[in-house]
């Protein structure tokens, strides 16, 4: 008899593919409509293959690899920061340390010291070209390992990168699972990070580097989960070594040490323990670079995010408006001093006065912490999203699910020449994200009174975004 469901199946991932090569090989940032119109369509594909096909958990796998590799072999048409990226790993090639120079520099004196230098400073831009590299050193190691394989090809870095960043997704599916598994959560969850079309095309597509970061802060937080604290801590200081983001989530681990052990000494002791194996790591990843000019290039470096760049922010935004009423001009270099405290603050209250004595409390509360960073931040590139997604893999919370879908609205500002963003694009985005967050905290998820039996399991099954199945 003929399965007309497995024969749906088959076409809407034909389409998928046709749709992800499109996206790939024949769209500019610039055509905006094009953009969208692809983006909405990949997400309504990959919704009703997870809804539809979500006890096949070999079809899922199989098909999130797929769609990763249908981009092996173009170049990233929403980012050029991979120019950067070759740039560092051929001067890592040549001998030299890519902290301490800029490309700006060399063009500037005609002296090429690497393969391709006027193509790859052309590629990056001037902008990019003319700040030290801000890139930690187990990312400089991924563009390394792309110089070293591809010296004299562009492409051909670009698909060895690819490679490292499909292999990364490969490591957290399988930790991902394992942890799920542990924290008695459907492992079809993954999918919400792995099917995701915006994680295929900001990561895979446009080769950004949280992949390899977030496998090594899944993998840490399995082994955490394990009791395994000292793996875990140098699993965490290669994370960070990838991307410094996962530095914010340090203090929430207080309590699951002080709170899991006989004394609060003995905890205390481990939790030192702990934070001494993440810092002797990083320091030592570091080691190899280390100068006095590497430090105050880096910081400068790292400090322009917080007081020069705007892109998609979202309550920063509603404070430079603020600014400009009362000081006529752009408060960037205050405010963006002031954002940072606030987010300190706010990890200190979720890491001390909220109750985080459980691998499931603890991502949670990463999840929260770090929202507020990018609530607040000046600076919200689409692809900072991929940590939020996967944190929201392991709690019962979608939201970053939903700013997956509509953070595309902020490529509306590529569109224009020269580059502008639209605020009323910008206000859509962040009017459905806080709409559904609110919704989630207060709404959906609200303590209620307890449920037993049937009507236990029907709310069960009603939890969490394509999750039908979520006993979350």
């Amino acid at each position: 008899m003929w399965n007309y469901k497995k024969y749906n199946y088959i076409i809407l991932t034909g389409f998928a593919l046709i749709l992800y090569f499109l996206f790939a090989y024949l769209l500019e940032r610039t055509s905006f409509y094009k953009l969208l119109f692809l983006w909405i369509s990949l997400f309504s594909c990959s919704y009703y293959l997870y809804r539809s096909r979500i006890t096949d958990f070999s079809f899922l796998v199989y098909i999130s690899i797929l769609f990763r590799f249908i981009f092996l072999f173009s170049d990233p048409n929403l980012s050029q920061d991979f120019y950067r990226f070759i740039w560092d790993g051929r001067m890592l090639l040549e001998g030299y340390n890519p902290y301490l120079s800029l490309p700006e520099t060399f063009i500037e004196q005609r002296n090429y010291p690497i393969n391709q230098a006027v193509e790859l400073y052309n590629g990056m831009g001037a902008m990019n070209g003319s700040h030290y590299t801000n890139y930690p050193p187990i990312n400089q190691l991924c563009f390394f390992i792309a110089s070293l394989i591809a010296n004299n090809s562009i492409i051909g870095s670009v698909i060895v990168m690819r490679l490292i960043i499909i292999l990364a997704d490969i490591g957290i599916l399988f930790y991902g699972k394992k942890l799920l598994e542990k924290l008695q959560l459907p492992a079809s969850n993954i999918f919400l990070y792995l099917l995701n079309p915006f994680v295929i095309i900001e990561l895979t597509g446009n080769l950004h580097f949280e992949p390899v970061m977030l496998f090594f802060l899944v993998w840490g937080l399995y082994k955490l989960n394990q009791k395994n604290w000292v793996l875990a801590g140098v699993l965490f200081a290669v994370s960070i070594s990838v991307k410094l983001i996962p530095l914010l989530f340090l203090p929430i681990f207080y309590q699951l040490f002080i709170k899991k052990e006989e004394t609060i000494f003995k905890g205390l002791k481990k939790l030192i323990g702990f934070y001494l194996v993440i810092f002797v790591t990083i320091c030592l990843l570091f080691l190899p670079f280390f100068s006095s000019t590497f430090i105050s290039n880096y910081s400068k470096s790292v400090g322009l995010w917080f007081k020069n760049f705007e892109f998609n922010a979202s309550i920063y935004y509603l404070a430079r408006e603020i600014g400009y009423l009362f000081r006529g001009y752009n408060e960037i270099a205050i405010i963006g001093k002031i954002m940072p405290a606030l987010t300190i603050v706010f990890l200190s209250l979720i890491s001390f006065y909220k109750k985080n004595n459980s691998m499931k409390q603890i991502i949670t509360s990463m999840l929260f912490g770090l929202s507020f960073y990018y609530f607040t931040t000046t600076t919200m590139h689409p692809w900072y999203l991929s940590t939020l997604i996967i944190l929201a893999v392991f709690t019962k919370y979608r939201f970053p699910i939903i700013w997956s879908l509509v953070v595309i609205l902020s490529y509306q500002a590529y569109a224009n020449t020269p580059w502008k963003e639209n605020l009323w694009f910008i206000t859509l985005e962040y009017l459905i994200v806080y709409g559904f967050l609110i919704y989630e905290v207060f709404i959906k998820n609200k303590p209620t009174q307890k449920l037993s039996g049937k009507n236990c399991y029907e709310k069960e099954k009603e939890s969490g975004l394509f999750n039908h199945n979520s006993n979350i």
